[in-house]
């Protein structure tokens, strides 16, 4: 086909480029399409390490993010740079997923000029503006813009429907988090940390901006009393660069011989951890997905979650960032067989790894 349509994909955050990974490489597999691939750096070094492990090379480069800064300052800025992309580029569509400041800009933006843009990872909702905050008001401005709504469940679906969204502007593709895990889990993969093969290992992963402060504080104290009343487990947490994370987790949780604070690990040795680990308490969205396809538990430090489908099929349980859940609850699962097997099924609610392929499909659709 001579006349290619050019694709912009935009990613800002390490999450992001996981799940747009297989979109990207799907699209750049086809004859069609001319592809370019846009980073706002939402989040560098953990952006730039996924991309590498994928392959992809952005075309454009943002490197947005300054130390500290506000909401506000990073939406007028994106928007601002976003606008002089856009009218260099001239996108036939454009492409991002999920929930961040970058989504949502880039949705406003391409409204602002009238490109077509499809939002991956549609349709989650809390139905509570404030939880999560900002990521609820991102994903619903960015799906009250979106030309396609690329949604990873029916439930996703059923979300959009109830907002007045066109069922023929819906389609079901399961979530390309998916597709990237199952690509990625089929590897041998090193976590780069010397572990304890004897011991069961616990992942932790939490650094959610409604958890700064005392409900931070919270989970620290419930990772420490696990650890202390649990000699036969070690505890492995990934620290958050944010000083808001770092220094407080290294603060409550430094001292105790049975955790292990270290650096955000990559994606792939992120992957080899969880295949590891016996159980997950994590408040990720991305790890509510993953987890439950590799048959690992999890403990989801949040009150309220957008992706309900896990704890519907009981492989995912919300505990909050409460203390007495968070030890009770993993407790249960460290204590009792049977309540452990409940949860560590194996099962993927989220998908069969042809989500990529799914989005690929309507694009081709549409420009045929």
């Amino acid at each position: 086909m001579t006349n290619r349509k050019k694709i912009l994909c935009v990613v800002g955050t390490r999450p992001e480029a996981i799940k747009m990974a297989p979109v990207m490489l799907a699209l750049k597999a086809e004859s069609w399409t001319n592809v370019r691939v846009l980073a706002t750096a939402q989040h560098r070094h953990m952006l730039d390490q996924v991309m590498n492990f994928f392959g992809i090379e952005p075309d454009i480069d943002l490197n947005i993010m300054w130390p500290n800064q506000a909401l506000t300052t990073l939406t007028a800025r994106l928007l601002l740079e976003l606008d002089d992309v856009l009218l260099a580029e001239k996108p036939d569509v454009v492409l991002a997923q999920g929930d961040t400041t970058t989504v949502m800009t880039v949705a406003l933006a391409c409204f602002y000029h009238r490109i077509p843009f499809g939002h991956v990872e549609a349709g989650l909702r809390t139905w509570d503006m404030q939880n999560p905050f900002p990521e609820e008001a991102n994903r619903v401005i960015a799906g009250r813009l979106a030309r396609w709504h690329f949604a990873p469940t029916e439930s996703s679906r059923q979300n959009l429907l109830r907002e007045g969204v066109s069922n023929a502007d819906i389609v079901v593709t399961g979530n390309t988090v998916i597709d990237a895990l199952l690509m990625t889990a089929s590897k041998e993969l090193d976590v780069g940390i010397e572990l304890d093969d004897t011991k069961r290992l616990v992942l932790v992963t939490f650094h959610r901006r409604e958890n700064f402060g005392e409900p931070f504080r919270n989970i620290c104290r419930a990772l420490r009393t696990l650890a202390e009343r649990n000699p036969d487990i070690q505890i492995l947490y990934p620290v958050h660069p944010n000083p808001n994370v770092k220094d407080v987790a290294h603060e409550m949780l430094g001292d105790c011989s049975n955790i292990i604070l270290c650096e955000p690990l990559d994606y792939a040795p992120f992957i080899g951890a969880m295949k590891k680990s016996y159980l997950i308490i994590s408040d990720s969205g991305g790890v509510q997905e993953e987890a439950p396809a590799l048959g690992k538990p999890v403990l989801v430090l949040r009150d309220e979650t957008e992706r309900p489908e896990a704890v519907e099929m009981g492989v995912v349980k919300l505990v909050g960032p409460n203390y007495e859940r968070i030890v009770e609850e993993a407790q249960l699962l460290l204590d009792d067989e049977s309540a452990y097997r409940a949860m560590a099924r194996g099962v993927s609610p989220y998908g069969d790894s042809k989500g990529a392929e799914r989005i690929v499909a309507v694009l081709r659709e549409h420009f045929a």
